[in-house]
């Protein structure tokens, strides 16, 4: 798919220009973060003519600033190329709007609620294991890592687990899309699959996630079908592809590094310190801003309206805010300073259910498979796009 390339505005000096492409950039087919890495070399802030045109910040300090300030940068676009289609909500809402809908999926992601959802993933995860141990190998993505987050989410929003091979299709189109026509067609059968559930739950709700959202009111208003609709599209997409992006690129880096997975098996109090920094050496969100008003930023003038990609790998690979940040170190102090989950108010509100699926696939991985490597002869394939995504991860391992 060729990136929209738009002529530079006259506001942005060639010094500042770089011809770069997020979606498709050398080598993502096998590692999209060494081709991400290679921007330190250039400037801290640059414009790129791909996708519409847009600007990019490679620095951690910048990227954890921007993230955080709604009054100069807008969370109203957050994905590049911009679309025409209502706003992701609470993703694209900014202040002060966003804290209401925020309020409605918060409790479905609070203490409790994620202990009783991480005993069911437990159990789930244990199931699955011990299915695939005796065949000595497994394609993981397919297999494991898109299977128990998905389970759960539908689980969490009762909906048929027979449909999550065709959520998985859609998703992973809109996400990692390789052909324009190819990722309407899916966002468009992902919008009817949303719009026939909301349907079905206001007629007749019940106690999930879902139904929460479709019979819930902000300041006694009930929320319309266009509000649930996007609502339900962000859940969608966050429950149904990042948690899966996440846990393949570390089963890929454990798979790769043995004297790794053996830390963790002596000790697997390292466990919870290992998941924040593999969640920053192999951040997988590529979020943007949009600026709110013509600014100055950092000597670089911007205009309001355009935008700005906000990678959390380039924060989470950046010298200047963690030391040798290319290598993973399981005792690393500032692990958990990371964007993975982004900063200020629009931090994840799942991300203490991510956290908890992804010690729960450590923990039970581990103890019942110790030993597994990429199988021989076979290729790993990644892709990127609005998310870093491994496509195949084919393990093996003996079997006991």
């Amino acid at each position: 798919m060729s990136a929209e390339i738009r002529e530079n505005p006259s506001h942005v000096p060639a010094s500042l220009v770089v011809d770069f492409d997020f979606i498709h950039p050398e080598g993502a087919d096998t590692d999209p973060y060494a081709a991400l890495k290679s921007l330190h070399d250039g400037p801290d802030i640059f414009w790129t003519p791909r996708n519409g045109g847009h600007w990019v910040a490679t620095r951690g300090a910048d990227i954890r600033g921007i993230l955080s300030d709604n009054e100069n940068f807008s969370s109203r676009a957050v994905f590049i190329p911009p679309m025409k289609r209502p706003p992701v909500i609470p993703l694209e809402v900014d202040p002060p709007a966003h804290a209401g809908y925020r309020r409605l999926i918060s409790p479905a992601f609070f203490p409790k609620a994620v202990a009783n959802w991480s005993e069911q993933a437990r159990g789930l995860a244990v199931s699955i294991i011990e299915k695939l141990r005796p065949f000595g190998e497994c394609e993981f993505v397919g297999d494991f890592a898109q299977q128990l987050p998905i389970i759960i989410f539908l689980r969490m929003c009762d909906l048929p687990l027979e449909d999550r091979e065709m959520l998985l299709g859609w998703v992973g189109a809109s996400l990692r899309p390789t052909d324009p026509v190819l990722r309407d067609q899916a966002r468009a059968s992902m919008s009817e699959y949303i719009r026939k559930w909301i349907a079905l739950r206001r007629a007749a709700p019940g106690d999930d996630l879902l139904s929460r959202v479709v019979t819930a009111e902000i300041d006694g208003r009930r929320l319309d079908d266009l509000e649930v609709h996007s609502i339900a599209t962000g859940l969608l997409g966050g429950g149904l592809d990042t948690v899966a992006a996440s846990m393949s690129w570390m089963a890929r880096f454990l798979a790769e590094h043995p004297a790794h997975r053996q830390q963790l098996i002596d000790d697997p109090e390292l466990i919870a310190n290992a998941i924040e920094e593999l969640l920053r050496r192999f951040s997988v969100p590529n979020i943007a801003r949009v600026v709110a008003k013509d600014l100055v930023y950092k000597g670089v003038a911007m205009k309001g309206g355009e935008q700005i990609l906000l990678s959390a790998c380039l924060h989470g690979m950046d010298e200047q805010s963690f030391e040798d940040p290319l290598t993973v170190d399981f005792a690393r102090k500032d692990a958990r300073m990371h964007s993975t989950f982004s900063q200020g108010i629009h931090r994840c509100p799942g991300s203490m259910l991510a956290l908890a699926e992804l010690r729960i696939f450590l923990e039970e991985w581990l103890r019942c498979i110790p030993d597994f490597w990429i199988k021989p002869g076979e290729t790993v394939r990644t892709a990127t796009g609005i998310v870093h995504g491994v496509l195949t991860l084919p393990l093996a391992w003996n079997v006991r």
